[in-house]
Order: structure tokens, then sequence, then C-alpha cells
């Protein structure tokens, strides 16, 4: 899994929007075409998030992130590398890294469970 931080996505109304779609798409064509694409999304800014913790069979919801912290989580990819040095060569060519940064971690298998 990418999981991109500090990149603010440009307003449609932005002059360098179209530039930054066009990069991002070309990232997605290069996963697609190595056949290591699966899922990929933007994530709303963080102000719409909420964060859920249930305590003594309570749930507690509070506004925001959990942590407060000067990084943002702004969206991710999920791809199927053949190893985690292509999941790093690939974070490399996404786009947001050279404006922000790149959380390369690979998923947990879990026993029993269809991925």
């Amino acid at each position: 899994m990418l999981l991109i931080y500090n990149c603010d996505r440009p307003a449609p109304t932005d002059p360098g929007f179209d530039e930054a779609l066009a990069r991002v798409n070309a990232f997605v064509e290069e996963c697609r075409r190595r056949g290591t694409f699966v899922s990929g999304h933007p994530l709303l800014p963080e102000k719409t998030a909420r964060t859920v913790s249930v305590r003594e069979g309570k749930p507690l919801i509070t506004d925001g992130p959990f942590t407060e912290t000067h990084e943002h989580l702004g969206g991710y990819y999920i791809l199927d590398c053949r190893d985690f040095d292509e999941a790093l060569e690939l974070a490399a060519l996404c786009p947001m890294a050279a404006v922000g940064s790149i959380e390369v971690r690979p998923v947990a298998e879990v026993p029993g469970v269809n991925h």
C-alpha cells in the first residue's frame, strides 16, 4: 500500500490542475501496464474525518483524525507488486512524492481471508 502524505490536491479551477491530473493519470497507467494496480483514491480533507473508539461498550466519536500531527494522509494506492523493491520503485514514480511523501507498507496476509 502506498500511503500519500502532505500533498494538497489542486482544485479543478487552479492553474496547475490539468498538469497535476495528467501526471497522476500517467502514474496509474504505468501501474496498470505493469499489472500492479489494484485501487487508489484521494481522501477528503482531514476536517471531514471522524474518529471512533469504544470505551466501556459505548462508542465515542470525535471530530478529526485521532492524532494531532503536521502530516496528513491524503490518499492511497493499493498495488500488487512482485516484491518490496518494485513497490519502492513505484512509490518514487508517484508524482505526489515530489511534493509530499509516500509511505510504503505491505498489507498483512490473514489466513482464511480472501483479499
